[in-house]
């Protein structure tokens, strides 16, 4: 069997221009860039030798910018897409300087609140910006095979969605993190609420409990365990722990799909023993066929970088012709920030206090 694992690529795609040049650049946006083969115009940071030093390591970017104003004039110029590598506390700062109507991609989380969301969405309004936001996990190629298979009827009604997450993460990578009131669910499970979104939609009601670890009391939380409910029948599961610090040989991350006529389970290399991974793979399993066993999908990528070229290209499509679908819009990224604003209340408020009966 074959599934789509892509989404459709510009025939002409629009150059791009990259403002911050951290890790996740490095790791993700520009490899994915180079596969797919978009022009980047250059990279603006604040820290100009971080971005002298990925114009080093690809080919692929033109030039360092020396100043925000240098690069809002190239793009102008060349009629590029912003693509924003920011911590979500310098989105609506940057935001705010770009020429109106101008198409962006800002990573996740879209802000660091509800209420910071919300802004930054009125704000894209207000600009007439074509914003995106870069929850590139739904467009990983294991993904887009899912849904290609869900699609066709395969596996029956999708009835649970389980999320498993028991890996050791080197949070230390991320220093801006060490500041934050939150950190599991807005900068990690988001991608699977997003995810559990995309395929399921929205849920009628949700619990949720994340909490810290005792050898990482500097930080906020790491571990998360969320449930979302649809229906009698349909329910999701989001489990995490980032504190497994025990060797990868027990390290798991996968994402599980179980219907009425089969079963999907992806693992999540990435993740593992990050950050040098292992390989993802793709297993199904069809009810009433003559084999008994799981069959594997040869994949043709993974979360990082190859998802990051779907983000990119929705945007793109969309850019260049509006009758394209944007399925990472600014505003389906709102819906999935407040469903993250319900799991914090949920962890806060919900749950039942044990009292001993005497």
């Amino acid at each position: 069997m074959k599934f789509r694992q892509e989404i459709i690529k510009p025939e002409k795609p629009r150059p791009i221009v990259l403002i911050g040049a951290g890790s996740i650049v490095k790791d993700a946006h520009l490899p994915a860039y180079e596969i797919a083969g978009y022009r980047v115009l250059g990279i603006y940071d604040l820290d100009e030798t971080k971005a002298k030093t990925l114009k080093k390591r690809f080919n692929i970017v033109e030039k360092v910018y020396s100043s925000l104003v240098d690069l809002i004039v190239d793009a102008k110029k060349n009629d590029a897409l912003y693509d924003l590598a920011l911590p979500a506390s310098e989105h609506k700062r940057i935001l705010e300087q770009l020429p109106n109507k101008s198409p962006v991609l800002i990573q996740k989380p879209l802000g660091e609140t509800l209420e910071e969301s919300k802004l930054i969405v009125e704000l894209c309004r207000r600009k007439g910006l074509v914003s995106a936001v870069n929850f590139q996990l739904r467009y990983a190629p294991y993904m887009i095979a899912a849904k290609d298979m869900i699609d066709q009827g395969l596996i029956g009604e999708v009835y649970d969605m389980e999320v498993f997450v028991n890996v050791f993460t080197p949070w230390h990578l991320w220093d801006f993190l060490y500041y934050l009131p939150r950190v599991e669910i807005l900068y990690h499970s988001i991608h699977y609420l997003d995810l559990v979104r995309s395929f399921l939609g929205n849920p009628k009601k949700v619990y949720a409990s994340t909490v810290k670890h005792p050898k990482m009391p500097e930080l906020a939380s790491t571990r998360t365990s969320m449930i979302l409910d649809y229906n009698e029948y349909i329910q999701a599961r989001i489990m995490t722990n980032h504190g497994h610090e025990y060797g990868k040989e027990k390290q798991q991350s996968y994402v599980k799909f179980e219907g009425t006529k089969g079963a999907i389970k992806i693992k999540i290399g990435v993740s593992i023993d990050y950050p040098k991974g292992v390989p993802p793979t793709f297993e199904y399993f069809i009810l009433g066929q003559e084999s008994t066993k799981w069959k594997e999908l040869p994949l043709k990528g993974g979360w990082f970088p190859h998802a990051f070229m779907g983000t990119m290209a929705s945007l793109q499509n969309h850019y260049i012709n509006p009758s394209q679908p944007l399925l990472n819009s600014t505003e389906d990224a709102y819906v999935t920030m407040q469903l993250v604003e319900l799991m914090y209340t949920s962890s806060n408020e919900g749950g039942m206090n044990f009292n001993l009966i005497e």
